[in-house]
Formats: C-alpha cells, structure tokens, sequence
C-alpha cells in the first residue's frame, strides 16, 4: 500500500479549484476526496448511484481516475470485490492515467480496460478509458476502432466525441489550413445526427478550436486566437451562430459536462468579438473554467480566462 499523498501546496490547491475536472459536481469533489485518504468506499458508493448515466459515468470515472494514487486504492476495492465491474473500470483508468504521464506500460493499461469491457459489456465506460490511452499513444486505426465500440454502445457519448475530434485535428498539421478537413467533417455529421436536443451540437466549435491549436502550433496562425481571424470567417460565423442558437433554446443545466462545452462556445465568442453573447456564457460558466481552451495554443489559460472575461463583463 502506497504512503498518503503529499498534502497539497497553496499554488497547486489555487490551481485545483481554478482548473477542477470535476466541474461543479459536488458529490465527484467528495467522493474523489476520500479516494485520495485511501477511502474507496465513497467511490464504490458514488458509481453505485450514477447508474446508467453514461457520460456521467464516464466523466466521475475519469475524474477519480486523475488522484495520484488512484490505481493503488482501486486495486485494494477489487481484492476486495473481484468481480465488481465499477472497481475493475476504475483501476483500469488509472491505469491509463498512470501511462500519460509515463509511469505505466500502455500494454497493461490496454490490458485492464478490456478486462474491465469483458466484466461490463454495455457499459462504454472501459472503452472511454482505452480511448483517452489510444487518443494520444494509438495509431489511428486503434482510435477509430475505440471510438466506435464506445458509439456502440452510446451513441453520443460527449466525451468520446470530444477525445476523436482533437485526435483527428491533428491528421496532416503540416498542410495548413484545410475547410474540408476531416475533423470539421467528423463534428459536422457528428452533430447533424444527434437528437435535437444533444450537446453535440456544440461539437463543430469544439473542431474549430482544436484546427486552431494544430494550425497555430505549425505555425499557420497567430498565437493570439482573437487576433487569428480563424473564428472571423463565414464559415466560422455559420457554425458559431447554429451553436449559440442551440445552446439558447436547449441550455442543458444537468449534462455532466456541459461547462466544458460553454467554456469553448465563450471562448468562440470572444475569438469572434461578440461580446455581450460571450458575457452571457461567461455568466453561466461561473468559475468552472477549463485549461482548454483557454490554453491554445500555447497560452496561460488561467490568464487567458481571465482577461477574457473581464472584457466581456466590462470589467477591464
């Protein structure tokens, strides 16, 4: 059993609730707490709960799946509980989490989550977990192959699409800019098949800000996104009009992962100089920012946030 974590440093807590993948789900924050004191029972308990809400599912699995010593915590539950799907779906997460930043092979991690598929074969939870793995050290026709048994078995899985559209941003950066590229497509069809009342109506913006890290990263654009006219184009407009259109008449209050969602719309918002709509994201958004995409392509996100905010509420 690993020795308890470090406790935290001021900087490293500040950045914590600046940056907080939990988002405003408050029982994620208190169960993810006692899973960093080596209690998982608040874990066991919380998954137990989430029943078959999906992205919910996946984003509170994720989320734990970040504690530093998550894996070692996980593996205690499935001594515990060998066949239980939800410690087997966490240890493999953290697994993975564990392989980005170097500290496992991807092998065992691949491994995990596919033990983790086998004992839960509905659940999309365990692929989501490959997914993130496969996204940044697969080859593409692995991503793909993920991707789609995660869509198998929900469709439009929020996160999911997410991981896919920054993997597929990246295919031939040294091209330049490209309207037709794949990841426009991807977002588009993504987002024309999805039920009216789906998130992914928001996925075209997320495309279009993860174009814009690629591009800006080759160098095909600005470092300064507002400053880019990569959101400034009629194709840019369409997409951001049909997006904040949509989150107008279907804001969704209770999607697990909607703030990630309006911190790209703002952030669309203020790269294309409307401010007064981009206030009213800013409004909604509260202090959940994210680091993307407030990062792209290289930026300090936390200040990036910031001053944009403030010029949107008039407060600079």
């Amino acid at each position: 059993m690993p020795p308890p974590p470090p406790p935290l440093g001021r900087g490293r807590r500040r950045a914590a609730q600046i940056f907080d993948a939990a988002l405003d789900d408050t029982d994620l924050v208190a169960a993810r707490g006692a899973l960093a004191q080596g209690r998982w029972q608040a874990a066991r308990t919380l998954l137990a709960r989430t029943g078959d809400d999906l992205d919910r599912r996946g984003h509170r699995v994720c989320v734990l799946a970040q504690e530093t010593y998550c894996a070692a915590w996980a593996k205690d539950w499935l001594l515990a509980e060998p066949d239980s799907a939800d410690a087997s779906v966490l240890h493999a997460a953290a697994l993975v989490e564990r392989c980005l930043r170097g500290r496992e092979k991807p092998d065992r991690a691949r491994d995990a989550c596919r033990g983790a598929a086998a004992l839960a074969p509905g659940d999309p939870t365990p692929w989501l977990a490959l997914l993130l793995l496969e996204r940044t050290v697969g080859r593409d026709d692995d991503t793909v192959r993920t991707f789609e048994q995660v869509r198998a078995r929900h469709p439009d899985h929020h996160h999911a699409h997410h991981l896919m559209v920054a993997r597929l941003a990246e295919l031939r950066a040294a091209d330049g800019p490209d309207p037709l590229h794949e990841a426009y497509d991807f977002a588009n069809w993504a987002a024309e098949q999805a039920p009216a009342d789906s998130p992914l109506a928001i996925l075209p913006v997320v495309a279009h800000a993860e174009r814009y890290r690629v591009l800006a990263a080759a160098g095909f654009a600005p470092a300064d996104p507002a400053a880019s006219g990569h959101w400034t184009g009629r194709r840019a407009r369409q997409v951001m009009k049909a997006a904040f259109d949509w989150w107008l008449e279907w804001e969704h209050e209770g999607h697990p992962r909607r703030l990630v969602d309006l911190n790209f719309l703002a952030h669309a918002k203020v790269c294309e100089g409307r401010g007064a709509e981009a206030a009213a994201l800013f409004h909604r958004i509260g202090d959940h920012a994210t680091a993307a995409p407030w990062s792209y392509p290289d930026r300090e996100p936390l200040a990036a946030f910031r001053a944009a905010r403030d010029r949107a509420l008039g407060a600079s």
